[in-house]
């Protein structure tokens, strides 16, 4: 599966002073870059709520895993975008569609007919129905065109290609995309191995940076979403190192998290 942009847009880098919402496909957008954690919200008639960390006595901080991660990535979400199986399969996609659908997994590489990318995006492809569980649509992204993106996949893999791909591809040959989520290396124009788990609000809830050479975890991917959909419908809990499902929580507060250190 491919895709490519409709349509070309501009971008530039200014600073400000809050986030803004964004309107449906205007014709240039300046992404926000501050030190500062500010929400960043989707184009979407469901505005999501933003819900800060609270310092209390004691250090108690409440309610869990709930901050806005401030990334400059909201211009590409209403941007539509032209998916396809084969040539004559294409429907326009856009990232706000998902706005209280689903979870997105959206990951960088750098290139297609390469040699750690394929080893990736095969592992997704092959988890793809684990993920459909949890109600989560997988994106991947290059710099590379619709057309490489159909060769590659028209490709056996062991001739090095993916061979029958499960999700979208997306073409970002203007590298706009590559930019807004600061994982473009502008000197040799393609994208390390960055990763974005995107919550139902259209929030992103964590995300990874790999350099070219290492190639991502299915595994540790699969274990963070499923943490942070406990941690969403369980919002008095937190989730400790290496957490899966089933494992003991821990209540994020000093009594509770005793409760936790006595069990273990």
């Amino acid at each position: 599966m491919a895709c490519s942009f409709a349509a070309a847009t501009a971008v530039s880098s200014a600073p400000a002073h809050a986030a803004r919402p964004l309107a449906a496909a205007p014709q240039s957008v300046s992404v926000a870059r501050s030190a500062a954690a500010r929400p960043l919200r989707l184009a979407s008639s469901r505005s999501a709520r933003a819900t800060r960390l609270v310092a209390r006595a004691g250090g108690v901080v409440s309610p869990p895993l709930m901050s806005r991660l401030a990334l400059p990535w909201a211009w590409f979400a209403s941007r539509p975008l032209l998916c396809s199986l084969t040539v004559l399969d294409v429907a326009p996609v856009k990232l706000s569609d998902y706005i209280g659908k689903k979870y997105v997994i959206l990951f960088f590489y750098p290139l297609d007919f390469t040699f750690v990318c394929p080893t990736e995006i095969t592992a997704f492809s092959d988890r793809y129905e684990e993920f459909e569980k949890l109600n989560t649509e997988i994106l991947g992204v290059s710099i590379d065109s619709v057309f490489s993106h159909l060769a590659w996949v028209q490709t056996d893999r062991k001739s090095g290609g993916l061979g029958d791909l499960k999700y979208p591809l997306i073409s970002d040959v203007t590298k706009s995309i590559s930019k807004s989520f600061g994982v473009l290396i502008p000197s040799q124009g393609i994208a390390l191995r960055g990763l974005f788990i995107i919550d139902k609000e259209g929030v992103i809830q964590h995300s990874t940076i790999n350099n070219l050479a290492i190639g991502r975890s299915v595994d540790e991917t699969m274990r963070t979403l499923q943490a942070l959909q406990y941690v969403q419908e369980n919002p008095d809990e937190v989730c400790p190192a290496g957490w899966k499902p089933g494992d003991r929580s821990m209540k994020p507060d000093p009594k509770g998290s005793k409760e936790y250190f006595a069990a273990i």
